[in-house]
């Protein structure tokens, strides 16, 4: 069996709940900078915020104070929280509760 040490081969191989936190966000930064790797700044982002919840809220400049973060990996950070706002957006209004 292949040993990825990349967490997008991880997930591929193992399946998505096989990645900690870090290696799903730093699918999404996708690529690092000199003497930072996206999972490094992955781990920045996530001790800075505490969590996926604590990042939820935040604005797009403080995602700016991150070296190695640039609009376009806080832009694909933010579509991605907005899909999983709007996954549980649906389930909730097709179990009756629509406000979240």
């Amino acid at each position: 069996m292949t040993r990825w040490t990349h967490p997008g081969g991880k997930l591929r191989d193992l399946g998505p709940e096989s990645l900690n936190d870090a290696e799903l966000l730093s699918i999404l930064i996708s690529s690092g900078i000199k003497g930072k790797s996206a999972e490094d700044i992955a781990k920045e982002v996530l001790e800075r915020f505490n969590s996926f919840k604590g990042m939820a809220n935040q604005s797009l400049e403080k995602f700016l104070e991150i070296k190695g973060l640039s609009d376009v990996k806080i832009i694909r950070i933010a579509a991605a929280f907005e899909i999983a706002k709007r996954i549980v957006k649906q389930v909730l209004k097709e179990n009756g509760q629509e406000k979240i």
